[in-house]
């Protein structure tokens, strides 16, 4: 078994950020009623081997939502809706949430999930460039959530940044990337991810504007908040 207090010698591979039995008994508190679509948008991930964030982060990010009384949530990368399903819950029958992905079959799963859950009124999906469907969409945003490609995430936050209301949020998914973030030595299975992801943090971190944190849950979620006057 890999030392623990030696992180170099892990296979980043194989290092989950949380251990395994916490999650389980995280998951064990989640004891709450969700419609039943949910669980097929789960299955359909675990078939075809699509990354979704999972129950305890699609909780944690709509506490985070119904925190601030976001009603206007932008996604860069949506899926086919798995995390637009949170945000829905939280911004209400009032609220929005503009999501993007360059795939019309998702677009398509995605009205058929969140109709089954009746939220697919809250929702405005468009498919393209994330990056470009947000340079075509005015006004500013209570949430904008990072979760495209891993190499395109300094140029999301640096676009995203000046978008946010005082006192919102920027939250981004995947930002330990199974631990490479913080070993020495590290397989990168798409080149230049990690170090994206890296400097994408030490962004966030050292902007002035923004009071940041990551909740290491599942692969890393960092949430940060744009600084009132």
């Amino acid at each position: 078994m890999a030392d623990l207090e030696s992180p170099t010698v892990l296979n980043p591979g194989i290092l989950n950020p949380v251990n395994p039995i916490i999650e389980n008994y995280m998951h064990g508190l989640l004891r709450r009623t969700d419609h039943p679509v949910l669980t097929d948008m789960e299955e359909l991930a675990q078939k075809n081997n699509f990354p979704i964030i999972g129950r305890l982060v699609g909780a944690f990010i709509e506490s985070q939502a119904k925190m601030i009384n976001a009603e206007r949530v932008f996604e860069f990368g949506s899926g086919y809706g798995y995390s637009a399903y949170w945000f829905a819950k939280a911004v209400g029958p009032k609220g929005q949430v503009i999501c993007t992905d360059a795939d019309f079959l998702n677009q398509e799963k995605a009205e058929q999930y969140l109709g089954a859950a009746n939220l697919w009124d809250r929702i405005n999906f468009r498919v393209g460039m994330a990056q470009e469907v947000f340079a075509r969409t005015e006004g500013f945003f209570d949430i904008c959530y990072n979760d495209v490609d891993k190499g395109d995430y300094p140029e999301i936050w640096l676009m995203a940044k000046n978008r946010i209301r005082p006192g919102g949020l920027y939250i981004a998914d995947n930002v330990l990337w199974r631990g490479r973030v913080a070993v020495e030595n590290y397989t990168d299975i798409f080149p230049g991810w990690t170090e994206a992801i890296i400097k994408h943090n030490e962004l966030i971190f050292n902007d002035p504007e923004f009071d940041a944190f990551i909740n290491p849950t599942r692969d890393g979620v960092i949430v940060a908040r744009k600084k009132t006057a």
